[in-house]
């Protein structure tokens, strides 16, 4: 039987103290860390290693252990982050209707057009080197997992990512192609048609 517990309850059974932020206060903090990256291990220290390395069992004394070690961290971390909000402040002040509008067209209109259509660019680049021609798949081959055909071969087209992500309980019965969004376009293994 598995049981979940969550973040909130663990702090509850560890008696510490959750602190309370305003609405959206939190996520636009955690928003300036991810681009100020104030607390990587340069700046905190490689967490994962000092908690091993802390032999006490209270908060406090993990604390004061912490605080010895790294005199500088939580500073240095409030600071980076305080800069990346005051970026992200006056950034704010740019945003108005037809900046908020032409960023929704960007991504309704635009993205959703080229990432869909980038399957295309894929089987089609495919059939090229291989002197074949291509087609989309039909709605109930897409209910397949069949992107679209090379040929004969039926395929599927994933993110490189995707065969790292082996506990994924879909099972694709094709050739499966993948790819990597790079700076100026997508990387494309076809490896396993070719």
């Amino acid at each position: 039987m598995k049981i979940k517990i969550t973040i909130k309850e663990i702090r509850k059974y560890l008696d510490i103290e959750t602190p309370e932020f305003p609405k959206y206060v939190a996520p636009l903090i955690n928003l300036a860390n991810q681009y100020a990256q104030g607390t990587r291990p340069k700046v905190v220290g490689q967490m994962s290693e000092l908690i091993q390395e802390f032999e006490g069992k209270t908060l406090s004394r993990w604390e004061e252990w912490y605080l010895k070690k790294k005199p500088d961290a939580v500073r240095n971390a409030t600071e980076k982050i305080l800069q990346k909000l005051e970026e992200l402040k006056n950034a704010l002040n740019k945003i108005d209707q037809a900046t908020v509008e032409q960023w929704v067209r960007d991504l309704v209109i635009v993205k959703t057009f080229a990432g869909l259509r980038f399957q295309e660019a894929i089987l089609k680049k495919g059939a090229e080197i291989k002197g074949v021609a291509y087609r989309l798949a039909e709605p109930d081959e897409e209910s397949k997992g069949i992107d679209g055909y090379i040929g004969d071969i039926p395929v599927s087209i994933k993110p490189h990512t995707y065969d790292v992500k082996a506990s994924l309980p879909e099972h694709i019965g094709v050739k499966i192609i993948y790819y990597r969004k790079i700076k100026d376009g997508i990387e494309v293994d076809y490896g396993e048609i070719l």
